[in-house]
């Protein structure tokens, strides 16, 4: 916290330099040639005596307030997609930017989310995060352009605005992998039914790594159902039901952990265990699912944290000049989505 009673000429005698390259460096003036080392006495002369740039002073200076806005898809509810938020407010902090939220429906209209946006923009942020819930493809209101923007995990119709996603391909790539490394060769998939790039992706990245395996990925078997609970248990009966038990999976890759969660519910009634009997990854590492499930379910984290943080990195960046996002907007940059081991992975029964 700043101390009102410290000036700027406190920290320039407490850091052995001038009152000009005090501002200087609080202020970040790009052009200013002042070393490393001086940059680093000074911040630290200023923190060790609380004192903080005059925002205002700032503000009429750079014609910036400092405050960056994020229209959140539902992510504010939404407590493993809420993680984008705390990397995006960790992020802002860090480099002296507050961030203002409004929570705005998926469901929403155009003409609502402009008016969304026009809030943030009488307010005079300086740039704009635009979040959604899952993965997916937007119509985004044209005032979004008028201050810089960045879109989390989803990418614009228009394809004018830089964006961050999730890889939704490797993280396929990266649950099936795991599951043949443990000598499973018949895996089944259970897929969403919603037409989102993850449903069509990671079903692509099922079969071509099986086929890289030497496995015919066209004849893994698949069941599609809603990506919720029930959906998982409605898929995992059908595929651990059938007749001829030799054809029966030894293991599921599941589309996400609540599919998972239901998957664990179909094989505990057919009377097998997991992983003894059955092996099970998910996706997304939903933490009161994935980390509570008995056994601890291994899936594949969204890289949730990393969005927030990494698009406002780039946000501050377009703000303070320091980089061109139209140059960045041509394709998304995408983000790796890592294994979580827990203990639903076995070899395979014999």
């Amino acid at each position: 916290m700043s101390n009102k009673n410290i000036g700027i000429k406190d920290v320039a005698t407490a850091a052995g330099v001038s009152v000009t390259t005090v501002s200087h460096v609080l202020n970040e003036v790009a052009y200013a040639r002042i070393s490393p080392e001086t940059r680093d006495k000074v911040r630290s002369a200023a923190e060790q005596l609380g004192y903080g740039p005059n925002r205002l002073a700032q503000a009429l200076r750079t014609q910036r307030t400092g405050m960056l806005g994020l229209v959140s898809e539902d992510i504010a509810t939404t407590p493993h997609a809420g993680r984008i938020i705390l990397g995006a407010e960790e992020a802002a902090k860090a480099r002296g930017y507050n961030l203002m939220i409004i929570n705005t429906s998926g469901s929403a209209s155009l003409e609502s989310r402009r008016d969304d946006v026009e809030a943030l923009l009488e307010r005079r942020v300086d740039g704009i995060l635009y979040a959604t819930m899952y993965h997916r493809i937007v119509e985004l209101p044209a005032n979004l352009g008028s201050v810089p923007s960045v879109l989390v995990d989803s990418v614009a119709a228009a394809g004018n605005i830089t964006a961050v996603i999730p890889d939704e391909e490797g993280g396929a790539r990266t649950a099936v992998e795991a599951l043949l490394a443990a000598g499973h060769r018949r895996i089944g998939f259970l897929n969403n039914t919603d037409d989102v790039p993850a449903t069509r992706q990671r079903l692509h990245a099922f079969r071509a790594t099986l086929k890289e395996a030497g496995l015919d990925g066209g004849a893994a078997p698949v069941e599609s159902e809603v990506s919720e609970v029930h959906g998982g248990y409605a898929a995992a009966r059908r595929m651990l039901s059938r007749k001829d038990r030799g054809d029966m999976p030894t293991a599921l890759f599941c589309y996400n952990d609540r599919m998972a969660m239901g998957a664990y519910r179909a094989a505990a009634e057919l009377g097998l265990t997991i992983p003894g009997d059955l092996s099970v990854v998910g996706f997304d590492d939903q933490e009161l699912i994935a980390a509570n499930l008995h056994p601890g379910l291994t899936t594949v984290a969204l890289p949730h944290y990393e969005m927030g943080a990494w698009a406002t990195e780039h946000l501050i960046d377009a703000v303070e000049g320091k980089t061109d996002l139209s140059l960045m907007a041509l394709h998304p940059t995408i983000l790796s989505c890592p294994l979580v081991r827990r203990d639903s992975i076995t070899a395979p029964p014999q």
